[in-house]
């Protein structure tokens, strides 16, 4: 099948108001709009001007309307605690609807902030479509977060109430989460009015008498009464949603995303970018507090009329690194998206993809991988295990959708292992140096997005415009600051090498990171690996390389360093100056996956740092700071 993505993408850039204006079609508005994009609203234009909406009628009252409702929605899978459960749209809607009339009893009402502190459960999803519902706006905080971290969020966003589980499951412990709710209310300034506390069978949580309300008993009798909740319309241009993601100041940026310009880039995504049609099940094995599971656990699959898979698990360890392959059988996903580091843990616990024979994937179609770079060792290997296409995609908090993708529903274009293939429609991409001029081809420099941003990215942060463009706009003017650095080959498909942070400079050389643990990847016993650049007095920095091994490997430590440092100085040369390579048992991840170099890299440096409120595992560090001892690195 050709490829229909140029003459797709040509059309955009001829007439992108005209583009978006069509894909606007496919949602249902109570107003349209005066303007499909008006340049002179918001900082630097806003999409959809006049036109009212409701993100959750679009998800659920619509396709039960048009007699789907006995379609299943959404299935929820926990293999942590061994339940299951499927909800038809019929079904979820009666959820929401219940749910919003109790946050309505609750004096929630449309603009007021409410702050949702879940563990990955059904009613996570439920919390975010009541709000939306009634025109609140949501704010979930990943369920767990120190208090110190929720209470910043509690102080920012002002909410008039939080919902909260009273406990979120880990494969090896229960993490009670009501005690740190309490406590953050305690630290922050703002104090809201009530809590809607979902109670869980694992950690029953202590109620607070006059603020705290027992969900289930609140949601049984707005249904006893028949009070459940009407849509409300909203502007397209109001917020829906508040995702705080960490600043380099310490205090949290609250990236906004609005209701129509989101819903109309997100139900676009679904067929050309994905390649699903309503009906299908779609997985994207992420969770509710990242971006991902806001835009591809709950909204983009129920704005196309899909089945969403809502997993409470571990792609390793839950009971072992055949789980995924499990729920794809069982719920027939045709598509999965989901981070390269859950690929990275598979492979290095089942490095012959020996599991994967064990399931019935005929179904399946697709694999998608976002969140952090995807080395071509992993691509390769899941491209092997699976047979089926796997693409690489890129994208941020801040864009809410896909920037580069190789566009399935449009037919795919040639596989190019470790570049996330091309700009989608919205979305011109330029490679340039500090003063904003173009590099040239195949050149590294900074990756920015020509102004103005399509639908469904931020139009701002929360309550803070100035800081939106110092943060995005100001260092390369006309351009939006994706803060990530990579190249352009010559067919203008575009490479995401590293953060611009992660650019070390070596005696004067910029030198990817990326690009050095693409090569380390590819050693056969290497499961995964970062790549930081510590501080040198004659060079400046040098790169230090930490290695996790796969599975069952049983061979000298020192002999496979060597290996690695080796395999560096061929495949880039001796300009990398790298020499040193260490074994480490784990990386210091974030929950979604994400390496934390930098936090490394001041580790080794003895620079100040907070332990990031996002790491998986604290003690991590620990174990990283005892091998760095161990080879002088740190006194």
């Amino acid at each position: 099948m050709t490829s229909r993505y140029y003459e797709v993408y040509d059309s955009w850039k001829k007439d992108p108001e005209e583009f978006w204006a069509e894909a606007a079609g496919e949602i249902d508005w109570y107003k349209p709009w005066d303007k499909v994009f008006d340049a002179d609203a918001g900082v630097y234009g806003r999409w959809f001007t006049g036109a009212e909406c409701n993100t959750c009628y679009n998800c659920l009252d619509r396709h039960v309307e048009a007699g789907r409702g006995d379609q299943a929605a959404l299935v929820y899978d926990s293999p942590v605690t061994g339940s299951k459960r499927t909800y038809t749209y019929n079904e979820a809607l009666d959820e929401v609807a219940c749910l919003a009339g109790v946050l309505r009893d609750m004096g929630v009402g449309k603009g007021d902030r409410v702050i949702i502190y879940m563990p990955m459960i059904s009613e996570a999803a439920f919390a975010m479509l009541a709000c939306a519902r009634i025109g609140a706006v949501h704010s979930v905080v990943f369920g767990g977060f120190a208090a110190k971290e929720l209470a910043t969020r509690i102080d920012d966003a002002k909410p008039v109430a939080i919902m909260c589980g009273s406990c979120g499951v880990e494969p090896n412990r229960v993490v009670a989460y009501k005690p740190l709710l309490d406590e953050a209310i305690e630290i922050a300034a703002h104090k809201p009015k009530s809590c809607l506390v979902f109670q869980r069978n694992m950690e029953r949580a202590s109620m607070i008498e006059g603020r705290d309300l027992d969900w289930a008993v609140a949601v049984d009798n707005v249904r006893e009464a028949g009070g459940q909740a009407d849509c409300v319309p909203v502007a397209a241009t109001d917020p829906l949603y508040v995702l705080y993601t960490s600043g380099t100041t310490g205090v949290p940026k609250g990236v906004v995303r609005d209701n129509g310009g989101h819903m109309v880039a997100l139900k676009w995504t679904m067929f050309n970018m994905y390649g699903i049609e309503p009906g299908e099940a779609y997985w994207a094995a992420s969770d509710v507090g990242w971006v991902v599971g806001h835009s591809y656990i709950v909204y983009a699959p129920l704005l196309h009329g899909c089945t969403t898979i809502l997993f409470e698990g571990k792609p390793v360890g839950t009971p072992d690194a055949g789980v995924f392959w499990r729920v794809i059988e069982e719920h027939d996903v045709v598509a999965l998206f989901t981070a390269p580091t859950a690929f990275r843990a598979i492979k290095k616990e089942d490095p012959d993809g020996k599991l994967v024979g064990d399931y019935d994937l005929s179904k399946f179609r697709t694999l998608f991988l976002a969140g952090e770079r995807s080395d071509p060792d992993t691509l390769e290997w899941a491209e092997n295990m699976l047979n089926v296409p796997v693409i690489d995609h890129w994208w941020q908090t801040e864009t809410g959708w896909t920037i580069a993708g190789n566009p399935v529903g449009l037919g795919l274009l040639p596989v190019k292992h470790g570049s996330p293939t091309v700009g989608l429609p919205g979305w011109e991409l330029h490679v340039v140096n500090e003063n904003s001029n173009p590099v040239p081809t195949g050149e590294m420099g900074a990756v920015v997005v020509k102004m103005p941003l399509p639908p469904g990215c931020l139009p701002t942060l929360w309550q803070n415009d100035e800081r939106f463009s110092e943060s995005y706009l100001t260092t390369f003017p006309g351009f939006f600051e994706t803060s990530d650095a990579g190249y352009m080959d010559e067919d203008g498909y575009i490479y995401i090498m590293a953060r611009t942070d992660d650019i070390i400079n070596v005696a004067g050389h910029r030198l990817s990171t990326g690009g050095m643990e693409e090569v380390l990847a590819s050693h056969p016993d290497v499961a995964e690996c970062a790549v930081v650049g510590i501080a040198d007095k004659l060079k400046g920095q040098i790169p230090a390389g930490f290695l996790v091994l796969k599975t069952g490997v049983n061979r000298n430590p020192a002999e496979i360093e060597k290996e690695a440092v080796k395999l560096v100085r061929e495949k880039i040369g001796p300009v990398a100056a790298f020499k040193l390579a260490m074994i480490v048992q784990r990386l210091p991840k974030t929950r979604s996956g994400k390496v934390l170099r930098q936090t490394m890299r001041k580790l080794a440096d003895g620079d100040d740092f907070n332990v990031p409120a996002t790491i998986d595992d604290p003690a991590i560090l620990d174990e990283i700071g005892d091998v760095m001892k161990d080879r002088g690195i740190i006194g």
